[in-house]
């Protein structure tokens, strides 16, 4: 008995509920998908499958071989295509997940550069500042700036470093005062953002000072800090790749240069219990290199 086959027939099955529907995927007749399952039963000596006048279901000890029968089916998959070369094109739909904010300025821009390197390839991605299940929503890969991995149990890489910074418009510091230390912020309007906390730890010359933004606007996506801040109704605590264009343009400026806040990273995140596919690894290296190019402006 070929073992991946094997896997392969198993996961049809359970996936499309019936050994005909798995058989028609499988270009096999529906006989030989029964058999290949007896066997693998009898193999493994545990019951895979449930059998009912419904259909069929998958067993506790079968949902359990389901899982790393698909993770073993996957690798090899990908085992196949780095075998065939990396220079080969990418094929299918690649997900992506990112925050609005971040993929408007950096990712949604790289897209057409990369679809031309791989005209066989779509790309479907997912914008949302929250944090999202990868294997729930089928993502790929996700993009998210943060100053720590978000989620230990996933596979990520760091691909870009920066830095937070206090920023706001010149109109805003012009009415409000420009802060010359870290305690000034307590007598400031912040905008709140929801997704980061609201007490900061500042660092100079091997000291640090806490301090804690208050503000009567709170929200919980960038785009709206962004239109908060340069709607010049406070300052806040924000990265580059927030406030890219105005930070550039002078519409907006950053302020206490003398004091550092916690690093700001942005990391590929790849789904948890299986490899990362190969469109994902190539678009994350792809992003590495475009952001790095303008690293000097991010810190």
């Amino acid at each position: 008995m070929d073992r991946l086959q094997a896997m392969s027939a198993f996961v049809r099955v359970v996936e499309t509920g019936s050994f005909s529907s798995a058989a028609r995927l499988l270009n096999l007749g529906q006989p030989s998908v029964s058999k290949i399952i007896a066997q693998l039963e009898d193999r493994l000596q545990v019951t895979l499958l449930s059998r009912t006048t419904r259909g069929l279901s998958a067993t506790e000890a079968g949902l359990r071989f389901f899982e790393r029968a698909k993770t073993v089916i996957q690798e090899a998959d990908e085992a196949e295509l780095d075998a065939r070369g990396a220079g080969a094109g990418l094929t299918g739909c690649l997900r992506i997940s990112a925050t609005t904010t971040f993929a408007r300025l950096f990712i949604v821009p790289l897209l057409p550069q990369f679809l031309e390197q791989h005209p066989d390839l779509t790309i479907d991605v997912i914008l949302d500042d929250r944090v999202i299940d990868l294997v729930e929503e089928g993502v790929d890969l996700s993009l998210r700036i943060s100053g720590r991995l978000p989620d230990s149990s996933s596979i990520a890489r760091k691909i870009a470093k920066g830095s937070f910074h206090v920023l706001g418009t010149p109109r805003y510091f012009e009415r409000a005062g420009v802060p010359k230390k870290p305690s000034d912020l307590a007598s400031h309007e912040a905008v709140i953002y929801s997704q980061l906390p609201t007490g900061w730890s500042f660092m100079r010359d091997g000291a640090s000072t806490s301090v804690t933004l208050t503000g009567r606007v709170r929200v919980s996506a960038a785009e709206g800090v962004r239109t908060a801040v340069l709607a010049d109704m406070g300052l806040t605590i924000g990265s580059y790749w927030m406030f890219a264009p105005e930070l550039e343009s002078g519409a907006a400026i950053t302020v206490l240069p003398e004091w550092t806040l916690p690093p700001v990273d942005v990391w590929a995140i790849f789904p948890p219990g299986r490899i990362p596919t190969a469109k994902a690894r190539r678009f994350a290296s792809f992003a590495e290199e475009a952001l790095n190019s303008g690293l000097d402006r991010l810190s």
